[in-house]
């Protein structure tokens, strides 16, 4: 059996601190790890600047509740979920994630948690481990599953590494030439060919 892995953000929904950037008119809020690729660099600096400026998880939840998955992307996971079983491998929050994950149809989801105040303040996070996504492949390659995963920053590279096949998806051009073995595409009608060819099945679009 196979099992397709998949990126979130930037993947099959929009950037949420990115968006909330656009709400806040905070710039420095637009930095992901395509911009950083130390997360635990790019999360403390995430927490300072919401620190600053008062601001609550629930300012981003009300954020998040407007957001809709990127245009294709429900359908694409319908079509994956046909002919693989589909994990999304993610560095969002479980804070974070219900509504948008209520409207792919609930796929399974690993990621991390955040820590909060009395007052509602996020003050620290929790990885679910470190390296989890590449971790993450690991454990499933233990059991016997061949797993194809695909991404768009620098925090996908391990996992794209370690999966038997992997596929930059959106990805910026500066990741693109700094892992030139790995196939880029920016549709999702070439992600589906890409996960075709790397299948070890007859399959079809």
């Amino acid at each position: 059996m196979e099992i397709a892995c998949l990126d979130l953000e930037g993947v099959l929904v929009p950037e949420i601190w990115i968006e909330f950037a656009k709400k806040t008119g905070i710039e420095e809020l637009k930095a992901t790890t395509r911009d950083i690729p130390d997360y635990d660099v790019l999360m403390k600096q995430r927490l300072r600047i919401l620190d600053q400026h008062g601001l609550k998880l629930k300012d981003i939840q009300e954020v998040i509740a407007t957001l809709k998955p990127l245009d294709g992307a429900v359908e694409f996971v319908d079509w994956l979920r046909e002919r693989f079983q589909v994990i999304i491998l993610s560095d969002t929050f479980y804070e974070f994630s219900q509504p948008l994950m209520r409207q792919l149809g609930f796929p399974t989801l690993f990621c991390h948690r955040l820590i909060t105040d009395e007052n509602d303040r996020v003050v620290d996070y929790k990885l679910r481990q470190a390296d989890p996504k590449r971790q993450s492949i690991r454990a499933l390659q233990t059991i016997y599953y061949r797993t194809i995963a695909a991404g768009d920053s620098y925090n996908d590279t391990t996992m794209l590494a370690e999966a038997d096949a992997g596929i930059l998806f959106h990805a910026p051009q500066n990741v693109i030439d700094e892992f030139p073995q790995f196939p880029a595409v920016h549709t999702y009608e070439d992600l589906k060919k890409e996960f075709i060819k790397a299948s070890n099945r007859n399959l079809t679009l």
